[in-house]
């Protein structure tokens, strides 16, 4: 089995990533989860537009952009561990460690930018923590949490990465059973 990055065999997993790997698991069920319940309000907003089978429900529009922004927010989680969101193959010939010391840097910018998350986002959840919606009076705080829960869930699986490929780069990348 070969892995992505240069040919080289996948590195063996520590036993700290299993809980990486249950986020990862929960993280799939919920976007899943995430996209059904978009369809509720979506599809009721829809039908009370073209039809006069149902009354337009105004806590619609609130609750669809509730779940968009969660699934947004879940799939970058996902995308992130999967390594499909922020991946550009820029210099596809590099050797196995050169691509990993240039993994190594642009990794660093996205630490950087999900402490961000983090920071920012936290600021952002308190802001709206006493705050509800005008019309399905949801509490706020509810969608501002998607921001630092982002940038945790970054900095957890960038980070089981950059060790991925710190030992890349050293040369001691363990052989996989």
């Amino acid at each position: 089995m070969q892995s992505d990055i240069g040919g080289a065999r996948p590195p063996q997993r520590d036993s700290w990533r299993w809980l990486g790997d249950v986020w990862y698991r929960l993280l799939c069920g919920l976007l899943v989860l995430a996209i059904v319940i978009l369809l509720i309000p979506v599809s009721l907003q829809i039908i009370s537009r073209h039809t006069e089978l149902i009354p337009g429900y105004i806590w619609t529009e609130e609750l669809a952009r509730l779940m968009f922004i969660w699934t947004v927010m879940i799939g970058a989680m996902v995308g992130m561990r999967e390594r499909t969101h922020f991946v550009v193959d820029v210099w596809p010939n590099l050797s196995p460690k050169a691509n990993a010391r240039l993994e190594l840097f642009s990794g660093v910018g996205i630490l950087l930018f999900a402490a961000v998350f983090v920071y920012g986002g936290w600021q952002f959840t308190e802001f709206a923590l006493y705050r509800i919606s005008e019309l399905a009076e949801l509490p706020l705080w509810t969608i501002h949490m998607a921001w630092p829960l982002l940038g945790l869930t970054w900095l957890l699986f960038q980070g089981e990465h950059m060790i991925d490929m710190l030992r890349l780069a050293a040369g001691t990348v363990p052989q996989a059973d």
